[in-house]
């Protein structure tokens, strides 16, 4: 098993992770792709999962990624990198940001649905600067059968992934060792499973600085 963040990662993530962050481009199919640069972490997750909100907590700047009750609103790979380096290819940001699309949403058509995959997992299988993605699950519904089948994939394109529960501060205290475990044993097999299971709050801030160390030291991995 590989260890969580020291507190030495942890503190280096406060000093080294940009805490001003752009929009760049909003990717709706694959030949508006940025041309691959500085590595990429990706966020995965299914819809209401929280994953707008852990961006803008993660990097301090509410409303940069966008939010929405509406299941399947996020349509595109929404890429983000660090202020003042949007455009620039001389001077590499030392990471950028991916908000994928949602997945396991009910009331899309069949056919965005079916578009909106085929972009996902045509990313992931092709882009050699993409590190991590970090796939969230929710802490309160524990890890369902979509997860599970974009877990499959993840470990058919060879895509290193972490598990990241988000809302973790909506269950009881006393339940959340029982759902560190239960998820770690659903991930202990899969080959591109990060073993590490980190656990996220974007409301009360909680694992965002291990959640920082970690999309750091994948980054430069």
């Amino acid at each position: 098993m590989t260890s969580e963040p020291s507190a030495q990662d942890t503190t280096d993530s406060l000093t080294s992770f940009p805490m001003q962050w752009d929009f760049i481009r909003g990717v709706p199919s694959m030949k508006f792709l940025p041309p691959e640069g500085p590595p990429e972490v990706a966020f995965a997750g299914r819809s209401n999962v929280g994953k707008s909100s852990l961006i803008n907590a993660v990097v301090s700047k509410k409303g940069l990624a966008r939010t929405s009750n509406t299941p399947g609103r996020t349509q595109e790979l929404n890429f983000f990198v660090p202020a003042g380096h949007a455009g620039s290819a001389d001077d590499l940001p030392p990471l950028a940001i991916v908000d994928m699309p949602g997945y396991g949403f009910a009331k899309a058509p069949k056919a965005q649905v079916d578009n909106w995959t085929k972009l996902v997992f045509s990313y992931l299988r092709g882009r050699v600067t993409l590190k991590r993605v970090y796939l969230l699950i929710d802490a309160r519904h524990g890890v369902k059968k979509n997860d599970e089948e974009v877990m499959d994939l993840l470990d058919k394109a060879a895509v290193s992934y972490q598990v990241v529960l988000t809302k973790i501060d909506k269950i009881k205290e006393a339940g959340v060792p029982r759902m560190y475990a239960e998820t770690a044993d659903r991930i202990k097999k899969r080959p591109a499973a990060f073993p590490e299971v980190l656990a996220t709050s974007s409301e009360k801030n909680i694992g965002l600085e291990e959640l920082r160390a970690a999309m750091l030291a994948a980054a430069q991995s």
